[in-house]
C-alpha cells in the first residue's frame, strides 16, 4: 500500500492564495557569519524561545485546516476541526468538516497525523538541539524581515521516531523562528509499505504581537514509488489563534513574557493573510 505525508484547506481560494510573506519569496543569501553574536549564541536563543512558544500555543484555541489533492487523477482528501478545551481545561479536537475523501493513489498514515502535529509546526527545542547537526548558512531577506539562515540534519534516525531535516529562518531581532522549508524523515521503504513525505514550507505570523505560530503550510512535490510517481499538493492552514483562560505564564531568560493584550472584538489575535 502507498502511503503519503499530511497537510491542508478546504476552500479553493484558501488553497490557492498563501499569506502575503509566502508570495514574496526570499532575498540573495549573504554567507558571511553573524555580526556582534555568535552562531552557537542565536542557536541557543532561537531554541529557548522554540520550547516556550511551543508551551504557549498550547494554551491557544485554534482552527486547523487540511487539503490534500493528487492533481493527476483528481484526488483529495479535505478536513477541518478546531483544537478547543472542554469545561476541565483538557485539550480537545472538534472536527467540523469532513467530505468523504477520494484519494486513490495514497492514503493516510500514523506517521502523517504525527508529522501535523510536532514536526511540521515546530522543529527544533532546547531539548532537541542534541539530536541535530545545525549549521550557519547566512543572512538572507524574508520579506521585511533580516534573517538568520540554518541548515538543520539529525544526527542519527531512530525508525520509531520522526524527525525534520532542512533549512530555518531566524528572525536577527527577536531570534524567533519565522520559516522552516525540508522534509520530514525517515522516508520508510520496506518490502510491506512504501511511505513517503513531500517537502514542504512553513510559514509563520506574529500572533498578539509577540509570538510566532505557524499559520500557513505548504507543499508541492512528487513522491518516487517504486512502481509509479504520485503528484502531491498539500496545505495546512491555522487560524484565529485566541488565547484560553489567564494561566498562561512563559518566561525567557528570566523574564516573564508580557501577556496577550485582551481581544475584545471575539475576533482572536492573528494577523489575518490578506483574502
Amino acid at each position: 500500500m502507498r502511503h503519503l505525508s499530511l497537510l491542508l484547506p478546504v476552500l479553493a481560494l484558501l488553497f490557492i492564495r498563501p499569506p502575503a510573506r509566502a508570495q514574496k519569496g526570499e532575498g540573495p543569501l549573504d554567507p558571511s557569519p553573524p555580526v556582534g553574536i555568535t552562531a552557537d549564541e542565536i542557536i541557543r536563543r532561537f531554541a529557548a524561545k522554540e520550547a516556550q512558544f511551543k508551551g504557549a500555543r498550547d494554551n491557544y484555541t485554534y482552527r486547523q485546516t487540511i487539503r490534500i489533492e493528487t492533481p493527476d487523477d483528481g484526488g483529495r482528501f479535505e478536513q477541518t476541526w478546531d483544537i478547543l478545551f472542554d469545561d476541565q481545561g483538557r485539550r480537545i479536537e472538534n472536527v467540523v468538516y469532513a467530505p468523504q475523501p477520494t484519494l486513490r493513489a495514497v492514503t493516510m498514515t500514523r506517521q502523517d497525523f504525527e508529522d501535523m502535529r510536532d514536526v511540521l509546526p515546530f522543529v527544533v527545542t532546547t531539548a532537541e538541539l542534541p539530536v541535530y547537526d545545525i549549521s550557519y548558512a547566512g543572512r538572507q531577506r524574508e520579506d521585511e524581515l533580516t534573517t538568520y539562515v540554518f541548515d538543520l540534519k539529525p544526527k542519527q534516525i531512530d525508525p520509531r521516531k520522526r524527525y525534520f531535516d532542512g533549512r530555518i529562518w531566524v528572525d536577527d531581532h527577536d531570534f524567533q523562528i519565522v520559516k522552516t522549508k525540508g522534509r520530514t524523515v525517515p522516508q520508510i521503504r520496506s518490502k510491506k509499505e512504501e511511505n513517503l513525505f513531500p517537502a514542504f514550507t512553513t510559514w509563520r505570523e506574529q500572533i498578539d504581537g509577540q509570538y510566532w505560530f505557524p499559520t500557513y503550510t505548504r507543499a508541492d512535490d512528487t513522491l518516487h514509488f517504486k512502481d509509479q510517481d504520485v503528484h502531491i499538493r498539500e496545505i495546512i492552514r491555522y487560524e484565529n489563534y485566541k488565547r484560553f483562560g489567564s494561566k498562561v505564564r512563559i518566561t525567557y531568560e528570566g523574564q516573564e513574557l508580557p501577556k496577550a493584550p485582551q481581544d475584545k472584538s471575539g475576533q482572536g489575535g492573528q494577523q489575518q493573510p490578506p483574502k
